[in-house]
């Protein structure tokens, strides 16, 4: 992992990782979004030979994460768990036992549809719609009528996995994930290493960071 990358918004002191982090200072957060745990199992299921390597990757991805930032809680921006109940949620659960101490607040995502009494046993704090905390609003999916609800508010969202194509030489091009800083919101990079790729038209003025081979690159 590169040495996370120091960004401010709104006066506070974000550091961005190209491990598709962002890790809030003031308040010991790591902000994180669509990680898909147990999609891999879904396509199993299905018949589809998806390597249960994937989600175990992502989990010890997340752990070294943990353990390098020493965060007091995890934000995640929606998407935690893909659909229903798998072993992978079973495979989840024992990773949460031993990370106990962990506060995890989830902002819910349109693929997340486990049980209540799951998140009860997970002590995951569950927000249905956004939640706010000093200049930060944190939402699954951006809408253009946020900012006119409360314009003094920055959103952080996920949702649409961003990613933005660079071009070569040539026709040389590639599609890579990013962090996405407009004006008023910023999209944040799947988590999960089994999700796609939207592509994004850069607006002239806003920030963006791509995430290459174990690096981050400001545009």
């Amino acid at each position: 992992m590169q040495v996370p990358h120091s960004f401010s918004v709104a006066g506070e002191q974000l550091w961005l990782s190209d491990a598709r982090v962002i890790y809030w200072e003031s308040t010991r957060s790591l902000i994180l979004s669509d990680t898909h745990f147990g999609k891999t199992g879904h396509f199993r299921k299905a018949g589809i030979g998806v390597p249960q390597t994937v989600f175990k990757e992502d989990l010890q991805r997340l752990f070294a994460l943990i353990q390098y930032f020493q965060p007091a809680r995890l934000l995640v921006v929606g998407d935690f768990f893909h659909s229903t109940s798998n072993k992978e949620a079973d495979l989840f659960a024992r990773w949460r036992h031993d990370h106990s101490a962990l506060q995890i607040e989830l902002i819910r995502g349109n693929h997340d549809i486990l049980p209540l009494g799951w998140y009860e046993q997970q002590e995951i704090t569950l927000h249905d719609n956004i939640f706010v905390e000093g200049p930060f609003g944190f939402v699954h999916e951006w809408s253009d009528h946020l900012s006119v609800s409360n314009a003094a508010i920055y959103y952080f969202s996920g949702h649409i996995h961003p990613g933005i194509r660079l071009r070569g030489l040539g026709k040389q091009q590639m599609l890579l994930p990013c962090f996405y800083f407009g004006k008023q919101y910023a999209i944040l990079p799947a988590f999960g290493g089994f999700t796609g790729l939207a592509s994004l038209q850069r607006v002239k003025g806003d920030q963006v960071f791509v995430i290459g081979h174990k690096q981050l690159i400001a545009l």
